[in-house]
């Protein structure tokens, strides 16, 4: 039994952190909160310009953030202590949890930048975790050949081998690469909410045919089938249970009731959100 799409839409341009030039495809209509995924972006830039300024200091509480680079150098820092250097191929896993404060800022001044951020929503019994990272470089990243796929799991079980990733329940991330001609079974658990967002080439899913920027939503039974159209394709592919519990966000902060945003927003202004927050600041994220 195949996994059914039943919407597919495509990613809008916008800005965001302090100029940075993206294409959202989760955190826009259609595709506004894909449940647990609060929202993608495909970040990818020649052009320093429309990545150069980066994303300075800024808080989150209760969900996680995680940023996959394709292409270029990006330096983390955050008001905990950590901080990591996201090169091609790494990625930075990184749960706000009750609260945090943290910058990625472009390490280039010249060549390409390319990357994903996403956003995954956490049960809410665990928005307010001690805050966390993790610094997954390329070489940790387990990859693979299935069925003539080549296939970079980040996090979760998939054909028998597991990814590196630590997670607060059981979520898929995976980057496969689907030559042309070829074709996939991906299984996945039933109920699953699952995506999978073309990044190049083309793909065909079912009847659709997904080329670069289409993210496709899929039913919740049966395996994901991806087949290599012309020249072959490359995926994004995310799944996870749907937490179906309430949810309030703005801006920076997701949690599960208004009256706990509100106090997210009196804690940053009151400088309590995180510790080191002050200093964090003072730096300009810079330690």
């Amino acid at each position: 039994m195949e996994r059914e799409i039943v919407r597919v839409v495509r990613g809008r341009h916008v800005t965001d952190g302090a100029g940075v030039n993206i294409c959202r495809v989760i955190g826009i209509p259609g595709a506004d909160y894909v449940d647990p995924f609060l929202m993608l972006d495909d970040f990818r830039n020649d052009d320093p310009d429309g990545y150069i300024a980066g994303f300075p200091p800024h808080p989150h509480r209760g969900f996680e953030t995680v940023t996959y680079m394709l292409k270029g150098r990006m330096r983390h820092r955050d008001s905990a202590g950590n901080q990591g250097l996201l090169e091609g191929g790494s990625v930075q896993w990184m749960t706000a949890g009750r609260g945090i404060l943290h910058s990625e800022m472009p390490e280039q001044t010249d060549g390409a930048m390319w990357g994903f951020q996403l956003w995954l929503n956490l049960p809410q019994r665990d928005q307010m975790a001690p805050p966390g990272y993790q610094d997954i470089p390329a070489d940790q990243i387990t990859e693979f050949e299935h069925a003539g796929t080549a296939v970079r799991l980040v996090a979760g079980d998939l054909f028998d081998q597991v990814g590196p990733a630590k997670t607060f329940y059981p979520v898929v991330m995976a980057d496969l690469s689907v030559p042309e001609g070829e074709t996939v079974r991906v299984p996945l658990p039933e109920g699953d909410t699952t995506i999978a967002f073309c990044f190049a080439g083309e793909l065909r899913v079912g009847d659709r045919v997904l080329v670069d920027g289409d993210l496709a939503m899929a039913g919740r039974q049966g395996d994901l089938v991806l087949r290599g159209g012309s020249g072959g394709g490359r995926a994004l592919i995310l799944s996870a249970k749907p937490l179906g519990e309430s949810i309030a966000r703005h801006g920076p902060f997701v949690l599960a009731t208004d009256q706990e945003l509100r106090q997210a927003f009196l804690d940053y202004q009151m400088g309590v959100l995180a510790p080191n927050q002050a200093a964090f600041l003072a730096t300009g994220g810079r330690g």
